[in-house]
This record gives structure tokens, sequence and C-alpha cells, in this order.
């Protein structure tokens, strides 16, 4: 890999990085804008009657919610200039400390479902392509279709009542127990608490990279070199091996990556579910009490979080095949 390709690529990404975020933070501070949650009303919550009309305006006052949307914009681009992403609303304390506290707890669940739904997924895609036709094939195609199409928090109620309620293996809720400390939470009880979460999150995932990589091993195992290895005596799952898994695994590692962002979609909807105080759940809390500075900073991360996944694949391409030159083309 040159340098100077490195640099060309690098300096492409930050670009198109920059506008991307630029873009979703317009988009963002727009659609609040016309949100119909009134924020001083949210804020205030159940005591809105008590509280008289010069009060209102002084909260509004205090978080810059009188200002015109764009005065409010250019500010917060001003903040951000300088590191800083403002205040939260909800919380009463900068969007960066909570972005941290809350991305914490959820980056060991999405961590858990990202692994679990790659490397099942390639597995029960590498069998099924394997045995096309087989009754294995049929049954990991049946339980693929099937999840693909479920939504997640279906999938994520289901679990709950099964394994937490019915047969009680799992806790119901929270990322440890009640009336615990954080400090005096032990390992286990947190990993007790993290895995139903993390599994229910993974579920859909392996479904989709498992179709995906079973229709490019059918593909590849259909070719004119890999008949010719066959007849020449090789066995199937030598030419899995040696002629497969490498074709497959470009695929199946763009999958993986452009994963992400259904794993911070879906952690919104299975955070609420099992109650787990993640970034999911603030960003729900952000959007009813229309917290606009919390809710465009998460917004912001998932987009710089899933944007370094992306550009992490599109490294790792050269790493795999070396044929693959950063952008995407192939040497002759």
């Amino acid at each position: 890999m040159r340098i100077g390709s490195l640099a060309v690529f690098a300096a492409q990404k930050l670009l198109r990085l920059g506008l991307l975020l630029m873009a979703v933070a317009v988009f963002t501070f727009v659609l609040l804008n016309f949100s119909p949650i009134d924020p001083v009303q949210a804020y205030i919550g159940a005591d809105m009657m008590q509280i008289s009309a010069d009060q209102q305006a002084l909260i509004a006052e205090r978080w810059g919610l009188d200002q015109p949307m764009w005065n409010r914009f250019l500010d917060w681009l001003g903040q951000l200039s300088q590191g800083n992403l403002g205040t939260s609303l909800v919380f009463n304390r900068p969007v960066s400390e909570v972005i941290a506290s809350r991305f914490q707890a959820s980056l060991q669940m999405l961590a858990i479902a990202w692994l679990l739904s790659g490397l099942l997924g390639l597995a029960l895609g590498i069998l099924a392509g394997a045995l096309a036709g087989s009754w294995v094939d049929r049954l990991i195609r049946l339980y693929a279709y099937t999840l693909a199409s479920s939504p997640t928090f279906w999938v994520a109620l289901l679990l709950l009542i099964a394994f937490a309620v019915s047969w009680k293996i799992a806790p119901i809720c929270c990322a440890a127990p009640p009336g615990v400390l954080s400090q005096n939470v032990t390992f286990w009880q947190h990993l007790h608490h993290l895995l139903l979460p993390a599994l229910a999150l993974s579920i859909i995932g392996i479904a989709n990279i498992a179709l995906h990589t079973r229709q490019k091993l059918i593909e590849v195992l259909h070719s004119d070199y890999v008949l010719f290895a066959l007849a020449q005596g090789e066995s199937l799952w030598n030419v899995v091996r040696y002629h497969g898994f490498r074709n497959i695994l470009l695929p199946a590692i763009t999958l993986q990556f452009a994963s992400l962002s259904e794993l911070f979609g879906g952690s919104v909807l299975v955070e609420q579910v099992f109650a787990y105080p993640g970034l999911g759940e603030a960003t729900v809390q952000a959007a009813l009490r229309s917290d606009i500075p919390l809710l465009v900073g998460i917004v912001f991360f998932s987009a710089l979080f899933v944007y370094t996944g992306n550009t992490l694949a599109d490294l790792a391409y050269p790493i795999i095949d070396p044929r693959i030159r950063l952008g995407g083309q192939v040497n002759g």
C-alpha cells in the first residue's frame, strides 16, 4: 500500500465525512425545529400549569430556545469548533459527557452483537451454500427468512418473555441488579444483564449475513474453475476453504461493517424493551423531550461511528485481497 494512495484516500474520506456530518447536523436541526413537541413544555413536564409565562420565557432564554433556528444552529457550530457539543436539557450535563457515559454501556452490547452476527452469519451462510438444497440449507433459510422480516422489538419481546419471564434464566431489565451501586456490580452480574439484549440485537443481523454469504458461495461453487477442481477429485470442503472463502469474505466484511447502522437503529428499540441505560435509550428521551443539543450530538456521533467502520472495511480490502487498491479498483 503506497503512502501517496493512502494520503489521497484519507483526504477523500475526510472531505466526505465533513460533508456528511454537516448534512446530518442541518437536517436534524431542521426536522426538530418542525417537531410538534414544545421543548419548554417537555422540559417542565407535568408542572407546566404551575409555571407562569414569565418563568417559561426565562427558561426558553436560558436554553436559547427563544432564538430563531439558524441562530441556534450557528451558535452550535461555534461551540462545536471549540470542541463543545452543548448542554443537554434532559440530563443538564454536557452532551459529550452524556454520550461518553451512555455509549460506554451500549458499546459492550453492540460489540457482542456485532461479533455474534458476523461470525455466526458467516458460518451459517457457508454451511447453507456448501450444502445447497439439503435439509440443512432449508432449515437455515427458514430461520434467515423468518427473522430477516421480523421487527427487532418483537424479537426482543419474545426473548424477554421466554428467558426472563417464563424460564427466569436472564434478568428482566437494566444493566445491573436493582439496588446495587455501579462500583459494586461484578463482571458476571454485568455480563448476565448484557447477554440477552446483545442476543436480541444480533439475531436479525445473523440472518442477513447468512443469506448473502450463501448466495455468494453458490455462485463461486458453480464457477468453471471450481467445477474443474471438483472433477479432479478435490473435496467440497477443500474447495470451500481454498477457493470459496476469499471470494465470500469481502462481501461478508462489507455487510458486517454496513450493519453498524442497523445495530445503532436496533439498539434504540432493544434498550427500550430491556430498559437498558445506553445511548439508544438516551436517544429516545432526547427525541420525546425535544432535547436538540443531545439529539444532534447523538446523531452526529452515530454518523461518525458508522462512517469510521465503513472506512476500516475499505482499508481491510487490500489486506484480504492484494489485487484490490484503495478506492475499490482492482489491479490488472
